[in-house]
């Protein structure tokens, strides 16, 4: 088993859209093979920072997931310009 944190800054303003697409991801999730669990989470600090922390039960699952078509048709951020700075993802091994 994996965690996965992913790190994400949003351009200020854009919170109520990045949480929205969260949603997306969730259900995209929710479908992939390996996925266990996942959580958003906002810095109190800073209120355009979130992270979601996802479980999986390998690395390669994870990997799959974030190179296929379900989550390139969630995750248009570039497009929508919700984030101002590239995710930052960071796999925790067990």
């Amino acid at each position: 088993m994996i965690t996965v944190g992913m790190n994400y800054q949003v351009i200020d303003g854009k919170q109520a859209e990045f949480e929205a697409k969260f949603a997306g991801v969730q259900q995209a999730l929710q479908q992939a093979e390996g996925h266990t669990s996942s959580h958003l989470w906002q810095d109190v600090s800073d209120n355009a920072s979130y992270m979601i922390t996802s479980e999986w039960s390998d690395e390669q699952a994870f990997q799959d997931f974030i190179h296929s078509d379900a989550f390139r048709a969630v995750t248009n951020w570039g497009k929508e310009e919700i984030l101002s700075d590239r995710p930052r993802h960071k796999i925790y091994k067990h």
